[in-house]
């Protein structure tokens, strides 16, 4: 039997451990996958430290978790067993894994209508064992995305950081050739939405970042605009240049970002949060119908919108996003690196 090699969370907050383990034969419709890459998002370190900044000295507590828990899942990797009820799928395989896997309870209204990353019960890498680790247990193939021909680092990023970017852009709605996309956070998911904003919505969008690495990277990648939320009157004068945001999609989701986005709107425009990094939102409520704006919240996609994402990849339509590849060994180094802000796109882990 082989030996199944992860780094897992055995203590919030604390040091991955690599722990070492005998790997299970898959049972009923289970998939076992070699992992060829995992990406490593910001959603990783909420489940690394164990809570969600809820603003006001309040955080969520990890509950539902059981540690040790392997993180991440952003995962690309080979089948090398099947369970004795596992279909359409076979040994030599190589996909991307749909991670936000729900219940599949038939009285669960979100899975029911395919939307299972709403439910999110047995989401890999964040209740269940993800691919930090040389192995994954993938509890049915219909959770396998064939990628094809695109590179195994790359295509484990659409599992997250693509697909998250992607389902934002898909709630934009249709935007005129006078009006303006603003996509606040040039990190993965940020980059994610530049590449991809041209193919969904038809628009090159403005970017703001507070770091001038990601400013440039931005507009390398397609923006038309990179400009630093942080500068004195930054959102007043974008609107005095631009008339404000028709739409502002919010990767980082501080409370800095989301005053810099509902500020940077134009009136009738609509702030989409998609980032977790944490706070409150502190806003006069006689603003939402004085201006008509509207804000509203994206969770990465479904297991439909991954479906398409791979598809629109496949035709090179929106290219590569810059990503790096390090070693599994360096899990923990680089959740470090990510969470002071030193990695710029996305790191794939290889085991």
């Amino acid at each position: 039997m082989s030996k199944w090699n992860s780094y897992r969370i055995a203590e919030y907050g604390q040091p991955l451990e690599l722990q070492c383990e005998e790997t299970p034969a898959p049972q009923g419709t289970e998939v076992l996958l070699r992992v060829t890459g995992c990406g490593v998002c910001h959603s990783d370190l909420h489940t690394w430290e164990g809570f969600f900044d809820l603003g006001g000295g309040r955080r969520t507590h990890a509950g539902g978790k059981t540690l040790p828990l392997t993180p991440g899942h952003e995962i690309s990797g080979e089948v090398v067993a099947v369970g004795p009820e596992a279909v359409r799928v076979e040994a030599g395989d190589h996909r991307v894994v749909y991670p936000w896997i729900g219940c599949g309870e038939a009285h669960c209204p979100e899975c029911r209508r395919g939307d299972e990353q709403m439910c999110g019960k047995r989401a890999l890498g964040v209740f269940q064992d993800g691919g930090f680790s040389t192995h994954v247990l993938v509890p049915h193939p219909r959770y396998l995305v064939d990628y094809g021909k695109l590179p195994a680092a790359l295509a484990a990023t659409f599992a997250c950081s693509g697909l998250t970017a992607y389902s934002a852009l898909k709630k934009v709605g249709n935007l005129g050739p006078h009006d303006h996309l603003l996509i606040i956070g040039a990190g993965g998911v940020g980059i994610s939405g530049v590449r991809l904003s041209h193919a969904v919505t038809g628009l090159a969008p403005i970017v703001a970042d507070i770091d001038p690495a990601k400013r440039a990277a931005a507009l390398k990648n397609g923006a038309s605009e990179a400009i630093d939320p942080a500068v004195q009157g930054a959102a007043k004068e974008f609107v005095k240049a631009t008339g404000g945001a028709t739409v502002a999609i919010d990767v980082v989701g501080a409370e800095s970002t989301v005053r810099f986005g509902t500020s940077a709107l134009r009136k009738g425009g609509k702030l989409i949060i998609v980032g977790l990094f944490g706070g409150a939102l502190q806003m006069p409520i006689p603003l939402f119908p004085l201006l008509e704006i509207t804000v509203q919240g994206s969770k990465v996609g479904s297991l439909a919108e991954l479906t398409d994402l791979i598809a629109l990849g496949q035709t090179g339509m929106f290219g590569a996003i810059p990503y790096t590849t390090r070693p599994l060994a360096e899990a923990a180094q680089t959740l470090a690196d990510l969470k002071d802000g030193k990695i710029v796109g996305r790191v794939v882990l290889t085991p």
